[in-house]
């Protein structure tokens, strides 16, 4: 949950506490939200919780493939893997 007191920042505010915010920022792991004229322009955030999220992006793209998937199989639509990979192996005449 983001705590508007500490996680959200005038970026002129970062500017002159970039230290201690990043301090706060290793310390509690948490994006600190940055404003121009009061609106969020920017987020930064520790480079292991960057990563974590595009791992959980990633994994969360493969879980949507195969929910995508799934829901045209039920549909009916797309055809058995023993009917494709016997279609590629005659296509370029891969031996049983």
């Amino acid at each position: 949950m983001i705590d508007i007191t500490k996680d959200i920042q005038p970026l002129t505010t970062f500017r002159n506490n970039s230290v201690k915010m990043m301090q706060r920022l290793k310390k509690t792991r948490r994006p600190i939200i940055l404003t121009v004229n009061g609106k969020p322009e920017a987020v930064v955030q520790d480079a292991s919780a960057y990563q974590r999220l595009l791992d959980l992006a990633a994994a969360a793209d493969a879980s949507e493939g195969i929910r995508q998937g799934m829901e045209e199989m039920r549909q009916g639509k797309g055809r058995p893997a023993t009917e494709f990979f016997e279609e590629m192996r005659q296509k370029h005449g891969i031996p049983r």
